[in-house]
């Protein structure tokens, strides 16, 4: 996420990292089973199977986790972190959530036989920060109910939106790439990262500003504001990425990186003719968009007041991505309208034969289970397959679906309830083989 609309993100500070021995140690120790786990050849055959699916000619469907509410999934102190010096815990915090994701509830994860190092890579936010009261319910799980201020009430409030910075500190990458092949080189080679998928969802934030109830009003009677407020977030975006290609910060994504709110963006068709390795452009890439308030807006208003807008962003990626929770079914003959679209989201709160039948094998369908699935005082099985059933024999084989479950608030600190899950899946999405 290159901005966190709740507070500024600070600056990375470039200064020298010094590890204990012993963290040096755990910090081996987790790449060597990375290492070992990485040089399995059945990740060469998922990663097949994601490019068959994305360039629509899958095999079955695929199945990733995502999002999962990792302060109630410590078994067996798997991913209790040792490690004293910051960089190191998150560092051994990531090497040891993939490597229990891998080790529990795999579905069709890859790993890379590399580790990366990220650029130290920095986002000035948008002007305006959530002014928000929060209620609570579990101090160690950061998905809270939120309460938003508002701070967007008239046209005088638009110049609150600024143009994001980008900068690269070239430093800190360098400190962080030195010790990094310090560690890891004599067991798994380090390559650097840039900004790879970005999550592009300008309503996201302006309901944090605007209010919910005060932004689907406006739709309405102010019809012009929203249309100004929009078009200037549509365009704080541009900006950030011209930076991003000026300063030659992006990296391929089509690979094991996340796309839109689904799954990977593996594929034959990216990087594409039109290909600098040494200077990704934004046409090598994915893109996404969404308006995941507009649960409730009807399809013209979804499309004048986000889809028509966000054309301008869509156009300059390779593929896109379109949606995440808002349900989409009835709005197919609006998504066909984007002219790259490959994937479209499928939220457990879509009328989903009405999505298949728009929608056919033309695009990929990013189903997202419902996971309150794992929220019930004692967790189900046997519903858990026939949710998952009843939507695949709704597809009647016909479709190219990836099963993405995501959104997990909570699996009751039982972690057996999403492994138990991953299973059925993957014996379900069996059944589906092309």
């Amino acid at each position: 996420m290159i901005h966190d609309p709740s507070h500024i993100t600070p600056l990375e500070v470039a200064e020298e990292i010094k590890l204990e021995q012993a963290e040096i140690d755990i910090l081996k120790s987790l790449a060597e089973k990375w290492a070992e786990i990485a040089a399995l050849p059945v990740h060469k055959e998922k990663a097949r199977l994601w490019r068959k699916l994305n360039d629509l000619e899958s095999e079955r469907p695929l199945v990733w986790i995502n999002e999962i509410p990792w302060n109630e999934m410590n078994y067996q102190d798997e991913l209790t972190l040792l490690c004293k010096n910051s960089w190191a815990r998150t560092q051994e915090d990531e090497m040891r959530k993939t490597i229990y994701q891998w080790q529990h509830m795999p579905g069709d994860m890859i790993l890379n036989p590399w580790l990366d190092c990220p650029l130290s890579i920095h986002s000035t936010d948008f002007g305006i920060l959530e002014d928000v009261d929060l209620a609570i319910t579990d101090s160690t799980n950061d998905i809270v109910s939120r309460h938003y201020k508002i701070q967007i009430e008239d046209m005088d409030d638009l110049e609150k939106i600024k143009m994001p910075v980008i900068t690269h500190n070239k430093r800190a990458t360098e400190i962080r790439f030195q010790i990094m092949n310090e560690i890891f080189s004599d067991i798994i080679p380090v390559k650097k990262l840039g900004q790879t998928h970005i999550w592009f969802t300008p309503w996201d934030y302006l309901i944090r500003w605007w209010g919910i109830q005060e932004a689907m009003m406006d739709l309405i009677t102010r019809p012009d504001m929203v249309h100004a407020f929009y078009e200037k977030m549509v365009q704080a975006w541009m900006i950030e990425l011209d930076q991003f290609v000026e300063q030659n910060l992006l990296s391929l994504d089509c690979n094991n990186t996340r796309i839109g709110s689904g799954g990977y963006g593996y594929t034959n068709e990216m990087p594409g003719a039109n290909y600098d390795p040494d200077w990704i452009q934004p046409h090598n890439m994915w893109g996404c968009s969404n308006a995941q308030i507009f649960s409730s807006v009807s399809p013209e208003m979804h499309w004048e007041f986000a889809i028509e807008h966000d054309l301008k962003w869509l156009k300059r990626w390779n593929m896109t991505y379109y949606g995440c929770c808002e349900p989409l079914a009835g709005k197919g003959h609006l998504l066909k309208k984007i002219p790259n679209l490959r994937k479209v989201s499928c939220s457990p709160w879509n009328d989903t034969k009405k999505a298949i039948d728009e929608l056919g094998n033309d695009y990929i369908l990013s189903r997202k289970p419902n996971p309150a699935i794992f929220a019930t005082k004692k967790f189900d099985p046997v519903q858990a397959r026939k949710e998952i059933r009843e939507f695949l024999d709704q597809t009647e084989g016909n479709c190219h679906v990836e099963m993405i479950m995501k959104d997990i608030s909570t699996v009751k600190y039982d972690p057996q309830r999403l492994w138990e899950w991953e299973t059925i899946c993957m014996e379900e999405v069996q059944q589906f083989v092309n």
